[in-house]
């Protein structure tokens, strides 16, 4: 969740996530080339506002086709060219993400984990760890404190939960 780009003090934009070690954001489509082979793809009106660093692919269906980007992201829209009219196009674009907040704080893919949280994992078990080596047990020790259920082999007294 961010500022909307063309109104942040009322609205707020939501992106779903893909992992990677950029900040990215993926959009995609399909168009129907014109009379012409051509078609323009319209963008979010805020594409621009929150992206940069353009990667285009373009995929034709049906058909092989020499598809292109005859003119690259400018007001929100961009152009493809180059294929049979009515030929469908699937299209996806990737911006490196730019709005003001990441531009303040830039994105880092590899970081060192704090003096206290060395030699301790996000997944302890599957590193052939124990779970105390966990860093959500390191964070919170109370909860270190409270046996797994299954590890309570205490038998209870006769006719007591028969």
């Amino acid at each position: 969740m961010i500022n909307h780009p063309l109104d942040p003090e009322n609205r707020h934009l939501y992106h779903a996530a893909i992992e990677s070690s950029e900040l990215l954001n993926v959009y995609s489509g399909n168009v129907n080339l014109d009379d012409n082979g051509e078609a323009v793809v319209v963008l979010p009106e805020w594409f621009e506002a929150i992206n940069r660093d353009f990667r285009y692919q373009l995929t034709s269906v049906g058909g092989f086709a020499p598809v292109y980007i005859a003119a690259k992201v400018t007001n929100n829209r961009f152009r493809i060219a180059g294929g049979q009219p009515g030929l469908e196009v699937s299209w996806q674009v990737t911006g490196a993400r730019s709005d003001p907040y990441m531009r303040q704080h830039p994105f880092e893919a590899e970081r060192d984990k704090p003096a206290s949280e060395r030699g301790y994992f996000l997944q302890s078990e599957s590193y052939g760890q124990p779970e105390e080596k966990g860093i959500e047990r390191l964070r919170r020790p109370d909860t270190m404190q409270q046996p797994k259920l299954e590890q309570l082999k205490i038998d209870s007294p006769k006719g007591i939960n028969k």
